[in-house]
């Protein structure tokens, strides 16, 4: 048997610490339950001390889930008991909806339930790999690992969802002000050169009676075309609503060159960083894969996961079936092979995360760095055409004049 150091929480809200003997850290964490104590963290090291952090206000369901992961893993980690953490969290809230939230989770905590119990109430807040990770925690007595290391994984997972949403940002509004620029010129100062040539009936040149005639169209059937468009996207949006048209657009998806290649490593790197936190906190290979597969945005790699699953049960490992999946970088079969070999496939699958984060963010870049001059480029070719027709006709009516 080994020596475990422990800290847990007695009865009285006081923290106590030491060392007890046994075979394994969820056994040891079973006598501390036993004597009475709620055990905080069983390890072979003692604690290290932690520093506390102020607090981070932040907006949006996934910041409220962040900042409430955030402090409660500062305030385990410094000796507060789980309930008045959870009490303390809930009163530094931003949101009044998020403070409910928490002290719902406090009042079926304090009704019996486990914690992971408690928070898996609330699915929407907390997912089936967030409620998992605390669930190993409890088992294990890690608790404060655990919400360090949910910590770290929602900053990482929500670092990179930033700045893919940031990237996106210029080019949708570049695209945004070119249409607009067109559709004013289009509206509004063609019909005034229409109503000039039909006044002093001068021949109008090519360019010119092209522009005046898509003008013409678009005023008298642009509400037809705007009806057409709406019907088709909520035909396209119940479509891919369903299973079939989910995995049909997915697919297409990543087929998109240059797109397609980061939403891969995109997906990658969360299934990648997903599985680092739950094989470290102990949870089984094979649920951890269903765990990762649940978060993943893209079905048809999602989907992929379930022969993967298979193979692990076969005895095969992850890597090996991982590759022949065909949904995955090349790359990442050969880490997890060398993860296996060495025995730390949880480090590599956090190294493989950190690989394919940096993929994805190089990959965004490239499709910017391409997409914005080809915007600015279709849009100054339209618009440019239109001026140039509205010259042509000035000149042609100057010419008339002299």
């Amino acid at each position: 048997m080994a020596s475990f150091h422990f800290r847990a929480v007695a009865a009285d809200g006081k923290v106590r610490t030491g060392t007890l003997s046994g075979e394994t850290e969820k056994m040891v964490a079973m006598e501390l339950r036993r004597q009475g104590l709620a055990p905080v963290y069983v390890g072979l090291q003692p604690k290290k001390a932690f520093q506390l952090r102020l607090p981070s206000f932040v907006r949006g369901r996934r910041k409220d889930v962040l900042f409430f992961t955030q402090e409660l893993s500062t305030l385990l980690n410094a000796g507060v008991p789980l309930d008045r953490a959870l009490a303390i969290t809930a009163e530094l809230g931003e949101r009044p909806n998020f403070r409910f939230i928490v002290s719902d989770v406090l009042r079926v905590l304090k009704g019996g339930k486990s914690l992971a119990d408690s928070l898996a109430t609330h699915p929407e807040y907390f997912s089936e790999l967030y409620v998992n990770m605390v669930r190993a925690g409890e088992a294990s007595g890690a608790l404060s690992v655990v919400f360090e290391r949910l910590a770290e994984f929602e900053n990482s997972r929500d670092d990179l969802r930033n700045y893919i949403i940031s990237s996106m940002i210029y080019p949708a509004l570049l695209s945004l002000v070119g249409l607009g620029s067109i559709l004013v010129l289009v509206n509004f100062v063609a019909p005034r050169f229409a109503a000039v040539f039909e006044e002093s009936r001068i021949p109008m040149p090519l360019p010119t009676r092209m522009m005046l005639e898509a003008s013409r169209l678009l005023r008298a059937y642009g509400w037809i075309a705007v009806v057409a468009v709406a019907g088709a996207g909520a035909v396209f949006y119940s479509y891919v609503r369903t299973a079939a048209g989910r995995l049909w657009w997915d697919t297409l998806r990543l087929r998109v060159p240059l797109l397609g290649g980061a939403l891969r490593r995109a997906e990658t790197a969360r299934f990648a960083r997903a599985m680092g936190t739950l094989v470290a906190n102990g949870v089984g290979l094979v649920q951890a894969i269903g765990i990762a597969g649940a978060i993943l945005n893209n079905r048809r790699i999602a989907g992929s996961l379930d022969a993967v699953a298979q193979g692990v049960k076969r005895g095969e490992g992850i890597a090996a079936p991982l590759s022949r999946s065909g949904q995955f970088p090349p790359l990442a079969g050969h880490l997890l092979t060398v993860g296996e070999e060495t025995g730390h496939l949880d480090q590599m699958f956090s190294r493989m995360a950190e690989i394919y984060e940096n993929e994805t963010r190089a990959a965004i870049r490239r499709f910017t760095a391409l997409f914005e001059p080809m915007v600015i480029l279709v849009m100054g070719v339209i618009v440019g055409a239109l001026i140039l027709s509205m010259l042509l006709a000035i000149t042609s009516i100057n010419e008339v004049a002299v």
